[in-house]
């Protein structure tokens, strides 16, 4: 199976750049997973494709503000993106420009410093600081938007790029199928009898990196860490025993409970890599954005929906001038 068996054509004009002015106004493209049916909607309307006693799965992680401005000692500036960290591993930061064991970088607006220790290699490398890198990114730091938006973030990226229930810290990237969701919708949602939970996976930088091989068989996946509580396990128990389903709000989210089914692990590091082939044994629908070409998130829904299903889906999306990518609209893949 080749990764370039995965690819589109995206026009950069279908790539949503900025948030809507409204959270939760974006369009919602169903996609029947067994007959490939196709229905134009809104996300504001996603109450009418689920049902009473389904259950939907939230990511409660928080973006790190995970975007530092350095400078070296004679003024060069060095923008540094903190890496989300794995129990004691040292701290580690992808970088941009050329940087050297034992550089020492001014943490801008301050007089915090972060040292260089070690040089990774692939434009990451290994640091220390006096104050821990996540205070530091709280006080000094800038939302790290993913790249193929080409701009800095602005003020209002602070709220609009984290979901509305964001708690626990520690991501470097959003769970960007969540952002359309709104307060007001969750409530519809309850009031339906939908039954909303939770669990928590830290976002990793490494969503945005290329696949680097020809075959995706080949691929690693990086590792992230989750953990699942008793509580939404519990209600995804209940779903299963009584013949309802279990709606994942996002691929973060999928990961995480088929990671769950393969290993019965309720916490730790994730690096589970689904493509087509993979056999869900928890996920009956999948709530999601429409994915660059060629990205392992892409995979993961071909996997779901089936890849022909998929691709004339997202053909229909761009004729019908959908908006794709984390600030644009959404799949729903049901059956």
């Amino acid at each position: 199976m080749l990764v370039s068996d995965f690819n589109y054509d995206l026009p950069e004009e279908r790539i949503a750049k900025f948030p809507p002015k409204v959270r939760g106004t974006t369009r919602l493209l169903a996609i029947n997973r067994k007959t490939g049916e196709l229905t134009d909607s809104y996300y504001a309307k996603l109450a009418d494709f689920l049902n009473p006693g389904d259950v939907l799965i939230l990511n409660d992680t928080r973006v790190m503000h995970s975007r530092l401005f350095t400078e070296l000692p004679d003024g060069r500036e060095r923008e540094l993106v903190v890496l989300e960290k794995h129990g004691d591993e040292p701290q580690r930061v992808m970088y941009r420009g050329k940087l050297h064991d034992g550089d020492v970088l001014t943490v801008k607006g301050s007089s915090e410093k972060v040292v260089v220790s070690q040089i990774l290699g692939n434009g990451i490398a290994e640091v220390t600081s006096d104050s821990p890198l996540d205070v530091l990114t709280e006080k000094y730091g800038n939302v790290p938007l993913p790249p193929y938006l080409h701009r800095d973030a602005t003020e209002s990226d602070k709220e609009r790029y984290q979901t509305v229930w964001a708690k626990n810290m520690g991501s470097a990237a959003a769970p960007t199928a969540s952002l359309n969701m709104t307060d007001e919708l969750l409530a519809a949602l309850k009031a339906k009898g939908v039954k909303v939970k939770y669990l928590t996976l830290h976002v990793g930088l490494g969503t945005f990196l290329p696949i680097r091989t020809d075959n995706v068989e080949e691929h690693k996946m990086h590792s992230e860490w989750f953990c699942i509580p008793d509580d939404t396990l519990a209600e995804i128990k209940a779903a299963k025993a009584s013949g309802k389903r279990v709606v994942a709000l996002g691929t973060t989210v999928a990961r995480t409970l088929e990671y769950f089914a393969k290993t019965g692990k309720t916490s730790g590091e994730d690096d589970i890599f689904i493509y087509p082939g993979f056999k869900f044994k928890i996920v009956d629908a999948l709530l999601t954005n429409f994915h660059a070409p060629k990205s392992t998130v892409l995979m993961l829904a071909s996997a779901f929906a089936g890849w022909d299903h998929l691709s004339a889906a997202y053909k229909h999306a761009v004729e019908e001038k959908y908006n794709f990518l984390s600030y644009g609209d959404s799949t729903f893949i049901y059956e």
